[in-house]
């Protein structure tokens, strides 16, 4: 319960902070959607760094454990193993690549 207080608080303070400035930027014609970018891309690549993480961490030990208990399939389960770490992985630079645009695309405007 405690972490997530803290990282409902992490995620609203900035939030906070920027709200104060919003009618200046809007007057000055700006806007927000280049500071909230920033934030939108590091939590979703924080989160799919860790969540890949702990996928690829559970699918190698279930393979560890599947040849353990089958020797004669380690090769098939080898070769599985290995497209679902690339097909987790693949998930991780998909994100990767949405956080880069919502970096360098220029902000609606």
């Amino acid at each position: 319960m405690r972490s997530l207080i803290l990282t409902a608080m992490a995620v609203l303070v900035p939030g906070v902070a920027l709200a104060a400035d919003a009618p200046a930027a809007a007057a000055a014609g700006g806007s927000m959607v280049g500071p909230y970018a920033v934030l939108v891309a590091g939590f979703a690549m924080a989160f799919a760094a860790g969540l890949c993480g702990l996928g690829q961490g559970r699918a190698i030990a279930a393979a560890v454990e599947a040849m353990a208990r089958q020797p004669s399939a380690a090769a098939r389960i080898q070769t599985a193993m290995i497209i679902g770490l690339a097909l987790i992985e693949s998930l991780a630079i998909y994100v990767l690549v949405v956080a880069m645009i919502l970096l360098f695309v220029q902000p609606i405007r």
